[in-house]
C-alpha cells in the first residue's frame, strides 16, 4: 500500500489523542505521540505520508507483520459466524487455538488457560504455582519484565516496578547470568553458569525451601537486553526446582512463537517448564490474546478442586480464530524457519559486522529476530552510553540515536542504552538490509558521544 498524506486527519487524531487518550509509562504533557495512518507487512505510516520500517513490531508482537490478509479475513470470518461467548463454554475457534498451541510447547504443557494478555498470564500462572504448591514465595531475577498487574510488576525486576512495589507481594528477587555485565565476576559463560545457579541455590536455601512456590524466568529475557542464558543453565535451573518441589515457569510472552527462530524459546535448550506464559506473538497482535501453558501434574491439582480464576474474555472468539489463523499462516509459510535463516545469515553477521565499525556498539546479543546491541562510551570501561534509567538531559545520546534512527525511516526499539532490532519474523532479507543501513547511519550519531 503507497502511504496517501493527509495532515488534515492526522491533525484530528493527533488532538483528540492529546485531549482524552492518557499513555502507558508516561508524564502525559512531556509525550508528543506519532498519529499513525496505516501499517503494512513490515512498515508502518504517518498522515505526512512518510514510511517507517518498524524493527520493534509494534511491541514484539506483530511476529507476521500488519495486516496479514489471511489473518485479517479469520477475524471477520469469526465476526460474522460468532462475534463473542463466555468462557464456560467449548467454541470452535477457542478449543482450535488450545489444541494447535499445546501441539507446540515443550513436553506434557498439554493444557490452555486463556487470557487478555501477558501480564494476566503471569498472574495466574503465579497463583497456579502458589495454589499447587501451598507455598506464598515466587522467585524472579532483576533484569526481567512481567507485566504491570499487581503481582506481575512486583515480580518485574526493572525500574517501572519501584513506584509499584509493595515490598509485600512475596517476591524475591536474584541475579541471573549474564556475562557482560556480571554480578559474579565471571571470565567465562561456563563459570558465568555455574556462579549464577549456586547463588539461585543459595537464595533458596536463605529463604528457606519449604516456603518457595516458584521460580520464573523470560526464557530469553526481552526489553531487559536479551540475554541468551548459557548453556546448562535452564538445565540447573529445572534440576534445582525438581529438588525442592519448586513450581519452574517459563516466560515467552515476547520470546515465543518463532522469535528466536523456534516455536518456543524453551526448543533451543531442551527445557520443559511446570508453565508457561505466552501472548504477543500467539496472533500477532491482531486481537488481545495471552495465556498459561499448564503440565499435567499441575492441572491434575485442579482436576476435581475448582480453579479460582477466571476472566470476562478468556479465549474470546476474535482473539482466538486470529490465534488459529496465525499459527497455521506460520506453518504454510515457514516463518519459524525464516526467523532463524534471517537471524543467521543476515542480522547476526551484519550487527556484529556494525560493532566492529562503531565503537559505541559494546556487545551484540540475540537468535532468530530477537537482537541487542548494548551501546557504551567506552568500550574498555564498558560505561553505558547512558546511565541505568537516564531520563531528561543524561539520556540525550540515546535520543539522539533514536531521531537519527527515525529521520532516515528506521523505527527504533530503545531501552536505556540498549537499541533492539526485533522485526516482524517473516521480514525479507532486502528490508533487514534496509533497516541495517539506516541503523548504521544513526549509530554514527552514538559514536560521537564515545570517549
Amino acid at each position: 500500500m503507497t502511504p496517501q498524506p493527509n495532515p488534515q486527519v492526522g491533525a484530528a487524531v493527533k488532538a483528540a489523542d492529546r485531549a482524552h487518550v492518557f499513555h502507558s509509562w508516561s508524564a502525559q504533557e512531556l509525550i508528543d505521540p506519532l498519529a499513525v495512518a496505516g501499517a503494512e507487512g513490515s512498515y508502518f505510516w504517518d498522515y505526512e505520508g512518510k514510511r517507517y520500517l518498524d524493527f520493534t513490531s509494534g511491541l514484539v508482537f506483530t511476529n507476521i507483520g500488519y495486516q496479514h490478509p489471511k489473518v485479517v479475513a479469520a477475524i471477520q470470518e469469526q465476526a460474522a459466524t460468532l462475534s463473542t461467548f463466555a468462557p464456560a463454554f467449548a467454541v470452535e475457534a477457542r478449543s482450535e487455538a488450545a489444541r494447535l498451541i499445546a501441539e507446540r510447547t515443550p513436553g506434557d504443557l498439554d493444557k490452555i488457560f486463556f487470557t487478555n494478555g501477558g501480564a494476566e498470564a503471569v498472574e495466574n500462572a503465579t497463583r497456579m504455582a502458589r495454589l499447587h504448591t501451598g507455598r506464598p514465595k515466587v522467585l524472579s531475577a532483576y533484569r526481567s519484565y512481567h507485566g504491570a498487574t499487581s503481582t506481575a510488576i512486583n515480580l518485574t525486576g526493572d525500574p517501572r516496578r519501584w513506584p509499584s512495589d509493595s515490598a509485600a507481594a512475596g517476591v524475591v528477587h536474584f541475579w541471573a547470568p549474564f556475562l557482560y555485565r556480571s554480578p559474579f565476576y565471571s571470565d567465562n559463560e561456563q563459570q558465568e553458569c555455574e556462579r549464577a545457579l549456586q547463588h539461585l541455590e543459595d537464595t533458596i536455601a536463605f529463604e528457606g525451601p519449604a516456603t518457595v512456590a516458584a521460580v520464573i524466568l523470560e526464557t530469553v529475557p526481552g526489553t531487559a537486553g536479551i540475554m541468551t542464558p548459557p548453556a546448562g543453565y535452564l538445565a540447573g535451573v529445572r534440576e534445582i526446582c525438581d529438588r525442592y518441589g519448586i513450581v519452574f515457569v517459563l516466560d515467552e510472552v515476547m520470546a515465543g512463537f518463532g522469535r528466536t527462530g523456534k516455536w518456543f524459546a524453551a526448543d533451543h535448550f531442551g527445557v520443559t517448564p511446570d508453565l508457561m506464559t505466552f501472548a504477543k506473538g500467539v496472533n500477532s497482535g491482531y486481537v488481545p490474546l495471552g495465556g498459561v501453558a499448564i503440565s499435567g501434574a499441575i492441572a491434575e491439582t485442579f482436576a476435581r478442586r475448582p480453579y479460582p480464576g477466571g476472566l470476562t474474555y478468556s479465549g474470546h472468539p476474535l482473539a482466538c480464530a486470529a490465534a488459529v489463523a496465525t499459527i497455521n499462516v506460520m506453518e504454510e509459510e515457514g516463518i519459524v524457519d525464516q526467523a532463524a535463516a534471517i537471524g543467521e545469515n543476515v542480522l547476526g553477521p551484519a550487527l556484529r559486522e556494525l560493532a566492529e565499525r562503531h565503537p559505541s556498539v559494546g556487545e551484540v546479543r540475540g537468535t532468530g529476530v530477537f537482537w541487542a546491541l548494548e551501546l557504551v562510551k567506552n568500550r574498555e570501561t564498558r560505561e553505558p552510553l547512558v546511565p541505568y534509567n537516564a531520563a531528561g538531559e543524561a539520556n540525550a545520546p540515546m535520543a539522539a540515536f533514536g531521531a537519527a534512527a527515525k529521520a532516515r525511516g528506521l523505527w527504533p526499539f530503545i531501552n536505556m542504552n540498549r537499541t533492539h532490532v526485533v522485526p516482524p519474523c517473516n521480514i525479507s532479507e532486502a528490508e533487514a538490509k534496509e533497516g541495517l543501513a539506516a541503523l548504521d547511519e544513526a549509530l554514527s550519531v552514538a559514536d560521537e558521544h564515545t570517549v
